[in-house]
């Protein structure tokens, strides 16, 4: 496939969700019908196009910004690694994920909503960081990079703890659905990568386990 195009489609993605999110920042009833919502999906309306239209809306200019370097950052990796079509999986799959997560631990809270790209920008960081687990990320102003495989530790020990004791407004159920769904697919994609950062890999799995036991105890 052509270069230009591989570059292009994360600028496209990167762009309709800026257009659609600056739209929802001014049009609540825009805002209010395509956020993730979970009476507005499990209700008599089934609008569960949802779980993929709250990806293209986000809460203020930083929230957006924020979501959209990341996936900017980490697409070629995903990108030059596995191409385009299958960057594309990544990304919709997990943000699909974390929107399921979320729906089955907020099942019963139908006020619940949620808005945002962070599943399937999680998804692509974390399916970045199983390609190179020593990837520098950096984060805030540690002025140093972070290896990928300790961030994504401290990260998923982080989100799991957020969302079993609801910690701030923040969708970590999302982010971990996102985040377990670019792991998985990443080896599924690329088998081999198992055998090449067998380590890294099992250290990240640790969590998510924890995690798969969490939700499965929540009934």
């Amino acid at each position: 496939m052509d270069l230009s195009i591989e570059k292009i489609i994360p600028i496209i993605i990167i762009a309709l969700t800026a257009i659609t999110s600056i739209k929802g920042f001014n049009d609540m009833a825009f805002f209010d019908r395509y956020k993730f919502n979970v009476g507005a999906i499990l209700g008599s309306q089934k609008q569960w196009d949802r779980l993929l239209t709250s990806s293209t809306l986000h809460g203020d200019y930083m929230h957006l910004i924020f979501n959209m370097l990341t996936l900017y950052f980490f697409s070629d990796i995903i990108i030059y690694s596995f191409g385009i079509w299958q960057y594309l999986l990544i990304y919709f799959l997990a943000i699909i994920g974390g929107g399921l997560l979320s729906l089955w631990v907020h099942r019963r809270e139908y006020y619940y909503s949620a808005i945002g790209a962070s599943g399937g920008v999680v998804g692509i960081l974390f399916a970045a960081i199983a390609i190179d687990p020593t990837i520098g990320i950096y984060f805030f102003f540690i002025p140093i990079p972070i290896p990928g495989w300790i961030f994504a530790l401290v990260y998923l020990g982080y989100s799991i703890y957020g969302m079993h004791n609801q910690l701030g407004n923040i969708g970590h159920d999302a982010h971990l659905g996102g985040a377990a769904v670019g792991l998985i697919l990443a080896i599924l994609i690329e088998p081999v990568l198992i055998q090449i950062n067998t380590l890294y890999i099992a250290i990240m799995i640790i969590p998510l386990v924890v995690l798969a036991y969490l939700v499965l105890k929540k009934k």
